[in-house]
């Protein structure tokens, strides 16, 4: 008897490994919800890249004006770019006009080739395309564990780079706002204002949830100059590039003062000669433990901006 149980009990193992084996991929799924009137967002996980959310491990905007629509960001690939724009038609009987790309992160921009093709205009910070050059093939190879999912995706430039710190584009009488501050994150990090809502679109100039992410491109200096745009906005809603829709209060806690302490005190070791391994294990990062990727990243993060400092 109990071999013959011990043989089902195996059997059904089988079977059960089978049919997981041959459960279909999951893929992203791009749906828009309202933030204010007229204005929507997609929230993207706060995982890594992998081949279920494709790329878009991050937040995506759309604003819908009476002369069309505005997507912010145009996402990690060529697929995932048709979605999003699925999911605009979802929303809105108005056509897309512009795609904003708010920084020169992957899932800011790779996107473009799509809407490129489809005649609609993108846009960024000239500061994004010097950045948007060198790393792409970079960006692209961290993208090959979306396999086929990345097929047709082609690095495209934005159609078009504004080069002001200020300028207000007027869609039949709504205003979207561009404010760059030579970046944080990436160089080309620009926040998207929209004045008569009382929302902003951050891009990754504000993390919420998980710890925000350092590359050697990221300025920790400058992305505190644009914060402290945020601060003068006092914006009623923040859609971060990466976490759940907030408020100033919260990215102040969990993005600015990450900054700061970590500037803080970087700058108190280089000036007082402390290696770089000392200075960090010696930062306290207790405050913002409960951030996801905390325990692996913060350690990452102070060793970045350690070296930041250290060559101002």
């Amino acid at each position: 008897m109990t071999t013959r149980l011990g043989a089902h009990a195996s059997a059904l193992a089988t079977l059960l490994a089978a049919s997981l084996l041959a459960l279909p991929a999951r893929a992203v799924e791009v749906a828009f919800k309202p933030v204010a009137d007229g204005v929507y967002a997609f929230i993207g996980e706060i995982e890594g890249r992998t081949y279920d959310n494709e790329g878009l491990n991050a937040n995506i905007g759309l604003v819908v004006t009476p002369a069309g629509a505005v997507l912010i960001d145009s996402g990690s690939s060529y697929q995932v770019a048709t979605k999003m724009h699925e999911a605009v038609k979802k929303i809105t009987t108005q056509p897309l006009k512009l795609v904003i790309n708010s920084g020169d992160q992957d899932h800011r921009w790779l996107g473009n080739g799509y809407f490129a093709g489809q005649g609609i205009e993108t846009l960024a910070h000239a500061d994004a395309q010097a950045d948007m050059q060198a790393r792409a093939g970079e960006q692209m190879d961290g993208l090959k564990v979306l396999k086929e999912r990345l097929d047709g995706t082609r690095p495209t430039l934005p159609s078009r780079f504004v080069k002001a710190q200020d300028s207000t584009i007027n869609m039949g009488g709504t205003l979207i706002e561009l404010k760059h501050r030579q970046g944080g994150h990436t160089p080309g990090d620009t926040l998207i204002w929209l004045p008569q809502k009382s929302v902003l679109f951050s891009g990754d100039v504000v993390y919420v949830d998980r710890v925000l992410g350092l590359h050697p491109v990221s300025r920790t200096k400058t992305w505190l100059d644009s914060f402290a745009v945020i601060e003068q906005l006092k914006p009623q809603t923040i859609v971060p590039g990466h976490g759940n829709v907030t408020t100033l209060t919260t990215a102040q806690a969990q993005t600015r003062d990450l900054l700061l302490a970590l500037r803080s005190h970087m700058k108190k070791a280089v000036d007082d000669g402390v290696d770089i391994s000392a200075a960090v294990k010696s930062f306290n990062g207790k405050p913002f433990a409960h951030l996801k990727h905390a325990e692996v990243w913060l350690p990452q993060l102070a060793n970045q901006t350690y070296l930041e400092v250290e060559r101002e």
